[in-house]
């Protein structure tokens, strides 16, 4: 499984930005996804997470700094996540990851997940 994040940039706080990671592979439907990030200096953290199913859909995972701001949604067609993230904080500067895991229950966890992109810059300015 191959991830490409992209989307972040430059935005004033109170502002908002939609961030993407296309998956590569056939079976998306059976990956749970993160989001992850790591400000300088600070370890990397949980986001938010989002699994799917055939019979209930989609069911998403926030870390209480995001909750009721950021949302996780994934395009089963595009093989997408996104991540739109709203009234943006300085705080909320940092690389945004997204991450993937088969076969395994989502989980809030880093080390839960086996499939990692390359990281995107978000930097929110006061």
């Amino acid at each position: 499984v191959q991830l490409q994040a992209s989307g972040g940039g430059l935005v004033q706080a109170g502002g908002s930005l939609r961030l993407s990671c296309a998956a590569s592979g056939r079976t998306f439907t059976s990956y749970n996804m993160g989001w992850f990030r790591q400000a300088p200096g600070k370890e990397r953290e949980f986001v938010a997470s989002i699994s799917w199913s055939s019979w209930s859909g989609s069911s998403t995972y926030y870390a209480d700094s995001v909750k009721g701001r950021f949302t996780m949604s994934r395009d089963n067609a595009k093989n997408t996540v996104y991540l739109q993230m709203n009234s943006l904080k300085p705080e909320d500067t940092a690389v945004y990851y997204c991450a993937a895991v088969t076969g395994r229950p989502i989980t809030t966890s880093q080390s839960g997940y086996d499939y990692w992109g390359q990281g995107t810059q978000v930097t929110v300015s006061s």
